[in-house]
């Protein structure tokens, strides 16, 4: 093998590894929210576990890529260890995809039709769509976009392989590379080979489709494939491992659980190799080609799976025995892992965001209480929950702003728009609890009391901004629309009744001539509740301008306050009528 060969099968390689890449960034961005139903679908079913990993390896083509994901979702505390086992178990399955497009390569006909399935017939016509579908795509975020980076980065996968199998090609006539074969044929030789090349790429994928690539020589036999991929299998473990380093100790298992399932899957696959081999030695010693290599890749996926899956909980006993527990794990609210899958990544965003929101409910309800009956202890709790809101806000702002930079399509890229903004309102509204608080512990120093009728009148304030809250809440958790769309009514009659609530209280003031300080305090209270339910507004207008992003958000809210939603009307009245407050006499 000459020099020029031996560069042409290093650029044949690297466009292999580009094209995987560009191939697998289209894929991910068609599936765009599919892969968070997939999640979503996970159960303690087993069998749908398998599933979906099947379904997110043939997405993201690398089952490392999966289980490097999986390692994120546990170190976020997103999937628990049990539930990736099935995963892994499926990955391994799903990988076999891509040696089956890459089989192709080997067909061998004059035949028209046939010869249209060759990669070099159809890789060209298939660039040349992607090209156009990328050029007249129009928006950046098109939906055309996705597929034609997926053909082009098939195309350049397939010339990369078309590449490899030229630079082999001179040796199929060398005699020293039949006799450097033949050292091969020891099986554990074999799985070494296999095991260091798919360590250094880092991909099985790439290094199968070199094996197909070196099988259409005509001089390597099943006997000594067969060993490598198996190997190959194991090496691929690699990237998972070195993704698992600084992470938590179940997220360390999930790596250890692809290690174990890999090599006792070579162990099973081997043995059965070996006593196949010396009972009827057929097909083992025939030459190999590429559709062969891709019937012993999946012959392996599937046997080990079959083998394994039965034992998942003694995959999970072994990864608890590699990885001991550690008596002190940091925190990670979210894992950078996941800027890999945008879409996952943005679902997670949205679910830190509910868990930061159910946190503010906490501190507003706290804090409210505290006007009633002051406790110390609460507010040391009030404090404590601030702290971590602060936390969430911070996280969660970095790790949006570094997704913004990936490229997204336009519905994932106004997730995030609605995401960073939402975040900063409930922030805001966390902020104004905690004001609410320093008010009561303020009014517990100086003694200072609230007249019955005003306490009153606060508690309809108080509940019917929480009740807003709750409604905000709920439409963001489940992304309701129609609910989103209720609240900027709800809101206009709370600023009806906190104004009420004001007047109410200044003429109470001037009739008892209260000290001044009480009055601001008691007026500050009723901003900050008022205020509290304009970020409701704001939360709930962000939702709707995500579906209407050209429409201003101040003539949005316009249009809000006098929107008509069937069968809303009731449920408005109900509402004013439970709230409503009495502005008294002079």
């Amino acid at each position: 093998m000459d020099i020029f060969s031996i560069f042409t099968l290093m650029g044949g390689l690297a466009f292999f590894l580009y094209g995987m890449i560009v191939m697998s960034s289209g894929l991910e961005r068609i599936a765009g929210g599919k892969m968070e139903k997939l999640l979503e679908q996970l159960t303690s079913n087993p069998l749908k576990g398998l599933l979906v990993g099947i379904g997110m390896t043939v997405a993201v083509q690398s089952s490392s890529a999966v289980t490097v994901m999986l390692v994120g979702f546990v170190n976020s505390g997103i999937m628990k260890l049990s539930q990736t086992v099935a995963i892994i178990i499926g990955s391994n399955i799903g990988t076999t995809v891509t040696s089956w497009f890459l089989s192709l390569s080997g067909i061998q006909s004059t035949n028209f039709f046939l010869r249209l399935l060759k990669p070099e017939s159809f890789s060209p016509i298939l660039a040349l769509i992607g090209v156009i579908m990328l050029m007249t795509g129009g928006s950046k975020f098109s939906r055309r976009k996705p597929v034609g980076t997926f053909l082009i980065g098939f195309a350049i996968l397939m010339f990369g392989m078309g590449l490899m199998s030229s630079s082999m090609a001179p040796l199929a006539n060398d005699p020293r590379f039949t006799h450097i074969l033949t050292i091969f044929t020891n099986p554990i030789l074999g799985l070494l080979v296999g095991l260091v090349i798919t360590m250094i790429i880092q991909s099985s994928a790439a290094s199968v489709g070199m094996l197909q690539a070196l099988s259409m020589t005509g001089s390597i036999s099943y006997m000594v494939a067969a060993p490598i991929i198996a190997g190959q299998h194991i090496g691929t473990c690699i990237t998972a491992v070195l993704s698992s380093i600084g992470v938590n100790t179940n997220a360390k298992r999930v790596a250890a659980i692809h290690v174990a399932f890999n090599v006792i899957g070579a162990i099973i696959f081997l043995a059965i190799f070996e006593l196949w081999l010396h009972i009827f030695e057929y097909p083992l010693k025939q030459m190999a080609n590429p559709f062969g290599i891709a019937v012993v890749h999946t012959i392996f996926s599937i046997l080990a799976a079959t083998c394994l899956f039965p034992f998942r909980k003694t995959l999970e006993k072994i990864s608890y025995l590699v990885v001991k527990d550690k008596e002190e794990e940091k925190e990670v609210i979210l894992d950078e892992r996941l800027l890999n899958t945008p879409s996952i990544a943005i679902a997670q965003c949205y679910k830190t965001t509910a868990d930061m929101a159910k946190l503010t409910r906490e501190n507003l309800v706290m804090s409210v209480r505290m006007l009633k009956q002051y406790n110390p202890k609460i507010s040391e709790i009030i404090e404590k929950n601030e702290n971590r809101i602060d936390k969430y806000q911070d996280v969660l702002g970095s790790f949006l702003q570094k997704l913004s930079s990936k490229e997204l399509n336009e519905e994932d890229s106004n997730k995030i728009s609605q995401l960073i903004l939402s975040i900063s309102d409930f922030e805001k509204i966390a902020d104004h609890s905690n004001h609410i608080m320093q008010i009561a512990n303020q009014m517990h120093k100086k003694e200072w009391v609230l007249a019955p009728e005003t306490v009153e009148e606060l508690k309809k304030v108080v509940n019917a901004v929480k009740e807003v809250y709750d409604i905000t809440v709920k439409a963001f958790i489940y992304n309701d629309l129609r609910t989103a769309y209720e609240i900027e009514p709800f809101e206009n009659i709370v600023d009806d009744i906190s104004y009420v609530a004001k007047k109410n209280h200044i003429r109470r003031v001037k009739k008892e001539k209260v000290h001044i300080r009480r009055n601001f305090a008691y007026a500050e209270i009723l901003n900050d509740l008022e205020r509290i339910s304009d970020h409701c507004s704001n939360i709930s207008s962000n939702m709707i301008q995500m579906q209407n992003p050209s429409v201003p958000k101040h003539e949005l809210k316009n249009k809000l306050k006098t929107v008509d939603v069937t069968g809303f009307a009731k449920q408005l009245d109900e509402f004013k009528d439970k709230y409503s407050l009495q502005l008294i006499e002079k």
